[in-house]
């Protein structure tokens, strides 16, 4: 959908931060829309997105480095807020005739902060009083550029943040956006509404109502194809498409033989049963299964999952024919993340979650409703379309499904086991009320035996790995303390059900430096 659309935008100029996204989700939760673009967007493209105002994101780059990014001049010909976040605070200072120097003690993690000017930016915060930020920086500003004051000191830091008098610009050295920073989301909505004058306009039912009546009007009379998993992002580009077109949209689910215990029938009662839509069920397990004998390397295992994807969607496309649109549940962090801060191509990471060269090879216009949204925003909008709690609230669960959570080779009796492992687990979290609470449980089958006893026989067998994670993002994520009697139940039941495992163990690592899922 086109930004066109929203009248009070607010443009993110991406340095690089690994926090850029958050910026974004501060200003979504705010109910003011905004954009990511890259740092180098070009004016003539600023102009046309209309934004009421910018932020300068955070960066790994110095000021000092030759290759240093900036930004055009005419930027500041706009008359519009801006706002830096820590490398964009300096360069706004360095531009406007500032001193930024190599800081002598670099300000990593948690630091505290005292306002001192409470006028605008601090509104609503007391002077004089400490509260903790989340600073990440080797650079400071040693003279701040004529015009500007300072409206917070830190103990390294004494212009922490800063204005200029003469124009509505401001600057932080800290991260306003990370939830370590106190009074963070408070910061961010003096910006968007006493600086920027924006009113909260974004919401999920607007979102809803008006991308149901453009879907209707670019598709016509036109057969949509859509890939249904019975995943949340699938699941809702399905029901959100169904509410704008109907019987003209077409879903082909791929049964790849490596999804959890009855997720297949469960998608067929849901779409095809409570809701009507036209669903077709492509049970390609075999040879998903015989493609992956032998396989351990878990790059491998995505490759040819995405390849024999890829083949049974195309052949039941073409069989069922006369689509000239393809659905696909992108989101707003797949659009991020297909560039980098510099405006060229980034690493392609997990390429088998899209469909590839799918529109191309079956002639096919692509249709990308969701992908202006983060994760949060869809679950939203699945509950603005009347999908049931149980599947908007579903945990993320891997493209490549339970093969990427088997370590080593994906057989049909290693699936049996995890899976029978795995739902006990996801039995006892919902049972103890956890499920909506943590972000992802799942077990994972090692690669291992272990000796164990069971009765009076010694026994030789697996070990599952439990894992679970609370996070807002994913981009970064916490071991959950899940309550230890929990944790009982959870291995008694498994060990004692479920044939060929002898030893549970819980994952108690965090993100980063681990991943959240194994492989």
């Amino acid at each position: 959908m086109s930004s066109s659309l929203y009248k009070e935008k607010i443009l993110i100029l991406d340095f690089g931060s690994q926090y850029t996204q958050l910026i974004a989700r501060r200003i979504r939760e705010a109910e003011v829309y905004c954009e990511i673009h890259p740092f180098n967007m070009e004016i003539e493209k600023i102009r046309s997105f209309g934004p009421k105002g910018i932020v300068l994101s955070g960066g790994p780059a110095s000021i000092h480095d030759n290759d240093a990014p900036g930004i055009a001049q005419d930027i500041f010909d706009l008359n519009i807020p801006i706002l830096g976040i820590c490398y964009g605070m300096q360069l706004l200072a360095s531009l406007f005739g500032g001193t930024v120097q190599s800081a002598y003690d670099r300000e990593y993690g948690r630091s505290v902060m005292t306002v001192t000017d409470n006028t605008d930016l601090f509104y609503g915060l007391d002077t004089g009083v400490p509260f903790s930020v989340w600073m990440s920086h080797g650079d400071s500003i040693k003279e701040i550029p004529e015009n500007f004051v300072s409206l917070a000191a830190s103990k390294n830091s004494p212009f922490a943040a800063i204005r200029d008098d003469s124009k509505r610009y401001f600057g932080v050295q800290f991260h306003p956006e990370v939830a370590h920073t106190e009074n963070g989301l408070l910061i961010i909505k003096n910006f968007l509404f006493r600086i920027c004058k924006c009113t909260p306009s974004w919401d999920m039912k607007s979102f809803t109502e008006r991308t149901i009546a453009l879907l209707k009007e670019k598709t016509g009379n036109d057969r949509v194809i859509c890939g249904l998993s019975g995943g949340v992002d699938s699941s809702v580009t399905a029901a959100i498409l169904y509410r704008a077109i109907g019987d003209n949209l077409l879903c082909i689910l791929v049964d790849n033989g490596l999804m959890r215990t009855g997720e297949v029938e469960e998608v067929i009662d849901m779409f095809q049963g409570h809701f009507g839509v036209r669903l077709h069920v492509v049970d390609a397990s075999d040879r998903f299964i015989s493609s992956l004998r032998g396989i351990t390397d878990p790059e491998q295992k995505r490759k040819i999952i995405g390849r024999e994807f890829i083949a049974a969607f195309e052949n039941k496309a073409k069989e069922l024919g006369g689509a000239k649109y393809l659905a696909q549940g992108t989101l707003y962090p797949d659009v991020i993340e297909s560039v980098s801060f510099r405006g060229g191509p980034s690493v392609t990471i997990k390429s088998h979650h899209n469909v590839g060269g799918l529109p191309e090879k079956l002639n096919l216009k692509l249709v990308e409703p969701l992908r202006e949204l983060f994760k949060d925003e869809v679950r939203k909008v699945g509950f603005e379309l009347g999908l049931p709690e149980a599947l908007i609230m579903r945990h993320p669960f891997p493209g490549p499904g339970l093969a990427v959570r088997i370590i080593g080779e994906v057989t049909r009796s290693r699936l049996d086991i995890l899976r029978a492992a795995d739902r006990i687990l996801i039995d006892e979290i919902k049972k103890s009320g956890l499920y909506n609470k943590v972000w992802q449980a799942f077990a994972v089958l090692l690669p291992i035996k272990t000796v164990g006893v069971m009765g009076d026989e010694r026994t030789y067998e697996n070990v599952v790995a439990i894992r679970s994670v609370d996070s807002k993002d994913a981009m970064t994520a916490d071991w959950s303390r899940i309550p230890y009697a929990v944790l009982d139940r959870i291995s008694n039941r498994i060990i004692n059900s479920v044939k060929g495992i002898n030893r549970v163990v819980y994952d108690i690592s965090s993100k980063p430096p681990s991943t959240i899922e194994w492989e």
